[in-house]
């Protein structure tokens, strides 16, 4: 609390300094920037600033305030309730109000909220003495020393909100038809204690030995796990009972079980196959295992020989899978990179690019050789197949230059350093054709980034998006065609001004 002096002091100085609040508080110590900011916004508005502080206005009326503490005392002492039902105030003011009206009175209160949590099985005791009760249930609470509320509470976890009320008798008006009523609600009520106790039973069993969450779906569980749950818990349950909980069928158990209570019958020919795999350098598969075996006199099928290695994890050294890759090395002189990343073309016909991509899908792989136009990105022409062979990549050339006029100026091919590029066969067709061969540098895509930018778009439009496991090879070479139709002849480019490259060309007057 600031004297009067000292804030007019702290207002004058702010004022003084060109509203510079650190500067201000830096030189005074004190206040705090929302304090400072308040002060000069009344100084400013009033030309002064008040001599005393106004004491706010209570927000909670002297009646209101009586209203919460009797609501309080009289509804079972339960903070919630109270401020369930009145809608006011905050945890904090309501036990200050009853510690400053009823001194001692929240002792009780910190002592039920510091106990330590009721048991599962002190929870089911109370509900069922709730629900047989003779008297009311603030009775019943007040001899268990909890509140009303925290009883509902208990019963609606443990039996659900659909639950009858009660299930005490009317002396007056009972009969034989009542007390049978009565015994059924309660045999009713017994079963579902044991059906909750059996299911916390078989949780805390998939914790301790599944090592799985309190909270996991039994259902999700596979049969074997079941099993090992079954075992656990079958000299507390019936058999029947944890069986129709877990939905195990009967004879998935019993097979289950078969194993653990039958002897090994391949053991011997475990510790063979461990010797024989580990004397070979670890190097034998499960066919020269069995070979080894039948030189033992021990014959077992390649099932079974399979099934052991895998069981012990003896698993023989393979080769890696290489990746295909086009480039064999230098089997002829390779051209400079004429292109040199210039993927502009004033005309078409002048720059084309070129490459093979591979389409791999579950019915087997697919190959993609296309000519791409720097011009507008047309592709002048493409093969499919089903092996990147020279033939692939020649049919394409072929027909490539059958769209180029002999009066026309010859384009330049670019490429990698593939193979299929660098055989006399593609050599001698562009030396006929008077075209000028360009090569990336080994291993650079980036040299051929045009052709390679046209793959991707064709891979996340086309591709990807689809599922291809019911799909034939021809089905899948049908579909990629026509895909580069459309690729051609409708769809636009921003580059284009949103035109299709053959739309583009018809607007510009050129042939294609």
């Amino acid at each position: 609390m600031y004297s009067y002096e000292e804030r007019l002091r702290a207002v004058k100085m702010y004022l003084k300094y060109g509203r510079r609040m650190k500067a201000t508080i830096r030189e005074l110590g004190y206040p705090t920037k929302n304090a400072l900011k308040a002060w000069c916004r009344e100084f400013e508005e009033t030309g002064d600033i008040q001599a005393e502080y106004v004491r706010k206005k209570p927000r909670y009326s002297d009646a209101q305030k009586d209203a919460a503490i009797e609501h309080y005392i009289h509804h079972g002492r339960s903070i919630a309730f109270t401020r369930q039902v009145l809608g006011y105030p905050s945890r904090g003011k309501l036990t200050e109000w009853v510690e400053e009206r009823y001194p001692g009175t929240r002792k009780c209160g910190v002592r039920n909220m510091t106990k330590p949590a009721a048991s599962l099985a002190a929870k089911r005791e109370a509900v069922y003495e709730l629900c047989t009760r003779e008297g009311s249930a603030q009775d019943v609470a007040a001899k268990l020393d909890v509140c009303r509320v925290t009883l509902y509470n208990w019963k609606r976890q443990l039996l659900g909100r659909e639950a009858p009320a009660s299930m005490k008798r009317d002396k007056q008006t009972s009969s034989e038809a009542d007390r049978d009523d009565l015994a059924r609600q309660v045999e009713a009520l017994r079963r579902d204690l044991r059906d909750l106790q059996l299911e916390h039973d078989l949780l805390k069993k998939a914790n301790e030995l599944l090592k799985k969450d309190l909270g996991v779906d039994l259902q999700l569980l596979s049969n074997r796990e079941k099993t090992t749950l079954v075992d656990a818990l079958r000299e507390e349950y019936a058999l029947p009972a944890l069986l129709d909980r877990l939905k195990l069928p009967r004879s998935s158990y019993f097979y289950h079980r078969s194993p653990e209570r039958m002897a090994d019958k391949y053991a011997e020919v475990r510790q063979a196959v461990a010797e024989i795999f580990e004397n070979a350098h670890r190097s034998y598969g499960y066919r020269r295992i069995q070979a080894a075996l039948n030189r033992q006199r021990v014959f077992v099928s390649e099932k079974v020989v399979r099934r052991l290695m895998k069981q012990g994890g003896l698993l023989a050294a393979r080769p890696k899978r290489r990746r295909y890759r086009s480039y064999v090395g230098e089997i002829s002189a390779a051209p400079e990179n004429v292109i040199n990343r210039d993927f502009q073309a004033s005309a078409p016909n002048e720059k084309w690019l070129t490459d093979i991509s591979e389409f791999q899908i579950p019915a087997g792989k697919v190959y993609l050789s296309p000519m791409i136009d720097c011009f507008d990105g047309m592709v002048v022409s493409w093969t499919i197949g089903t092996s990147p062979d020279a033939e692939l990549v020649n049919t394409m050339l072929d027909a490539a230059i059958e769209t180029v006029n002999e009066c026309d100026r010859k384009p330049i091919v670019h490429s990698d350093r593939g193979g299929h590029y660098r055989w006399p066969g593609w050599i001698s067709r562009v030396a006929d054709a008077k075209l000028t061969r360009s090569m990336s540098r080994k291993a650079c895509s980036p040299d051929n980034a045009a052709c390679e930018g046209f793959f991707g778009r064709l891979k996340t439009e086309m591709f990807y998006p689809r599922d291809w496991r019911s799909t034939t090879i021809s089905q899948f070479i049908q579909a990629l065609d026509n895909y580069i139709r459309w690729y051609n002849e409708k769809r636009i480019k921003s580059s284009l001004g949103y035109l299709s490259p053959i739309e583009y060309r018809e607007s510009l007057g050129l042939t294609t």
